[in-house]
């Protein structure tokens, strides 16, 4: 390129040497153009870089005779160049001219071809036409056969599963239940054919259907009745078969009852010598298992013989249920919704308001199932109630069935036959309670004479509060509702306990104070020390304490009047008793006959005998009340009265003294000669201090 930085000028050179042939104001005009284009060219344009690049790979060199010939060197490229070009085009031509003969040659073939093909169709139309009319009828037909094939495949049944849905030779398995699920959809889709022009085809299959479903559902209830005549309910794996053929069952109300009677029947007569073979240990082929003891060889043990009675029913019952309920409650929807649609196929099978509670229909199935035992349980139970007249073991075995009877009330509902029969008993031994207790009252009648010579509570009281402490044990055990356990026992206190309370009453009445105080206190304490520890007995405990306030009070009174009476007290207190506080009332104390000097110091002497032995002999006539605690604080409440009352005379003592002096006083200012009279406190001594000292 380095040959090229002169070509500027160069090239104007050249220009100017042309420009001089025209006219000198051409040629400066020119000139002034050229010089302008070429002076506002701009050489970084992209052209004029490509055809530098394209003159430098010419490798000329930059003289003035290449300058002069560069443009005729290019022109003389550009026309070899073209040159070539049109031979170039000149041999494609050539080949066009042979294309198109080709091309020509082709249409021509073509056009021979299209001239045979007409002639062709024109000769084979009728024969088109009827492949055609044929085609579209073998169409048509295929249609038919698919549709018919359809048709048989989903609403005819073979003869084959016809055997199987009706033969009771055939086993039901799954097989039966999928042809007798194939045909209740045909039944349910023989509906929609009768809505078709052509009624007659879907009556005929409907039709059909339905007797298929009856023959199905008489062979499922055969097959179930013979089921039930060996299943065993102990097998906890029961057959889902059995389960399924059910469900299926159910939606034949009548058949589905019908089956649960004769199940129901057979239960009960096995589970009535199943309880047979219990009590005598003795199967139905009276062979004897030596593994197990019979219920009977207990017989000697009522208490235990009606126990285990009650516990092999009760087990025998929740064995009976948990089988039951695998059959019937964990397929109790779908036993439900078969009742729904059996109704349809029977609407006077059942009102359409009912629907089924497969827990209700498994506790009616259990409560007959059971009947049979329930009867034999209640001639048992009965038995042993007439041969035994202890009043406790009545109450025990009444508690006892209570106790089964709350446990059966939530295993088969309030409504159950085998509830019944245990209230029945209950009552039954209530009854033999309430007359045995009758009759122990009316025993103890001629023991009524006179209470022990110690006032120690009667035997027949003993014995009372010994057999109602283990009525209050068996019913403290019991599942009686707190809220209601003191109005349900307020029967028993009244039967086995107020009797005898009262029978101690009326003895009492017989003897004088305080004996008859000190022995109804004992009495009232034995039967308070059997009540105290059960809350269902408070009302009771209540009034016997009631009771015992009162006695307790007498006895305070008796022990008050031994004080005052033995102590030589009660006089002066007489004689007290009238007077008031007022000044006249005690200057009249002296002239009262208890209160004269001789009389006094009598009292005084008496009172200091007293004081020594006062409490020891007080406690010695509450000696023979049971509660040693409880005589000593009556004989405290007696004794403080009585150191209240020595106050009072003290204070009336002391009184009279005081106006004695202040007399004398007043008669010694006036110089008057008087008698000193000797005071009273100096002829009773004792102060009240010394006298609660001596009694505490």
């Amino acid at each position: 390129m380095a040959d090229f930085q002169g070509f500027p000028n160069d090239f104007s050179e050249d220009f100017d040497d042309k420009l001089s042939v025209s006219s000198v104001p051409q040629r400066s005009n020119a000139l002034s153009n050229k010089l302008t284009s070429v002076l506002s060219a701009s050489y970084a344009d992209s052209e004029i870089r490509d055809a530098l690049r394209i003159l430098d790979q010419k490798e000329t060199k930059n003289t003035a005779e290449t300058r002069r010939r560069l443009r005729l060197d290019v022109h003389k490229e550009v026309i070899e160049r073209n040159g070539d070009i049109v031979r170039d085009f000149g041999q494609v031509a050539e080949q066009l001219k042979r294309i198109g003969t080709t091309i020509s040659t082709l249409n021509k073939c073509c056009e021979d071809m299209r001239r045979h093909v007409t002639a062709a169709r024109q000769e084979n139309a009728p024969v088109l036409e009827e492949a055609s009319a044929l085609l579209a009828q073998k169409q048509e037909l295929e249609t038919k056969k698919q549709l018919l094939d359809a048709f048989n495949k989903h609403f005819i049944i073979s003869e084959d599963d016809l055997l199987v849905l009706s033969t009771a030779s055939e086993i039901v398995d799954e097989n039966f239940f999928a042809i007798l699920k194939r045909v209740k959809q045909i039944y349910v889709d023989c509906q929609v054919l009768l809505g078709s022009e052509n009624q007659r085809l879907g009556l005929e299959l409907m039709d059909q259907s339905s007797r298929n479903l009856n023959v199905g559902y008489q062979k499922l209830y055969r097959w179930i009745q013979g089921e039930f005549k060996t299943l065993n309910l102990e097998n906890p794996q029961i057959s889902s078969i059995i389960r399924r053929a059910l469900r299926a069952l159910a939606e034949r109300p009548t058949l589905f009852q019908s089956c649960l009677d004769f199940f129901a029947e057979a239960r009960e007569h096995i589970l009535t010598n199943a309880f047979y073979s219990a009590l005598t240990g003795s199967t139905s082929e009276n062979e004897q298992n030596p593994m197990t003891k019979p219920i009977e060889f207990y017989a000697h043990d009522p208490l235990r013989y009606v126990g285990d009675m009650l516990a092999w029913t009760h087990s025998a019952t929740v064995s009976e249920r948990e089988a039951l309920e695998t059959l019937f409650v964990s397929e109790g929807d779908e036993i439900s919704e078969g009742f729904q649609a059996g109704r349809a196929a029977e609407p006077w099978s059942a009102d359409d308001t009912e629907v089924f509670d497969g827990r209700k229909a498994l506790e009616a199935l259990v409560n007959r199932n059971v009947a049979g035992v329930a009867r034999a349980l209640r001639q048992r139970i009965e038995q042993v109630l007439q041969n035994h007249e202890d009043p406790v073991l009545l109450y025990k075995i009444a508690n006892l069935v209570n106790f089964y009877s709350v446990t059966f009330t939530k295993l088969l509902g309030a409504d159950s036959t085998l509830l019944e029969t245990l209230s029945s008993l209950e009552e039954s031994s209530l009854r033999q309670f309430r007359a045995t207790m009758s009759d122990n009252v009316s025993s103890i009648q001629p023991e009524l004479t006179a209470p022990p010579a110690d006032l120690r509570v009667p035997e027949f009281l003993d014995e009372a509060l010994t057999q109602f402490t283990i009525l209050l044990k068996t019913f403290d055990s019991s599942l009686t509702p707190a809220s209601s356990r003191t109005a349900d026992f307020e029967p028993i206190v009244l039967q086995a306990l107020n009797p005898f309370l009262s029978a101690c009453e009326r003895m009492a009445k017989e003897i004088e104070k305080p004996v008859n105080s000190v022995f109804l206190a004992n009495c009232i304490l034995a039967a308070k020390s059997t009540l105290s520890t059960y809350y269902f007995v408070q009302d009771r405990v209540s009034d016997l304490e009631e009771q015992l306030e009162a006695i307790i009070s007498s006895l305070t009174e008796y022990q008050h009047a031994f004080f005052l009476h033995t102590s030589g007290l009660h006089p002066l207190i007489a004689a007290l008793a009238p007077l008031d506080d007022s000044s006249d009332s005690i200057f009249t104390i002296p002239t009262l006959l208890p209160f004269q000097p001789q009389a006094l110091t009598d009292a005084s002497q008496t009172l200091d005998d007293f004081l020594p032995s006062a409490l020891m002999d007080a406690v010695e006539n509450l000696k023979q009340l049971s509660s040693t605690k409880l005589a000593q604080e009556i004989t405290a409440e007696a004794a403080e009265r009585f150191c209240e009352d020595f106050e009072f005379v003290e204070g009336k003592l002391s009184a009279v003294d005081e106006n004695r002096e202040e007399a004398q006083d007043v008669e010694a200012e006036e110089d008057q000669a008087i008698e000193e009279p000797v005071p009273l406190r100096s002829l009773f001594p004792r102060t009240s201090g010394e006298i609660r000292v001596l009694l505490s």
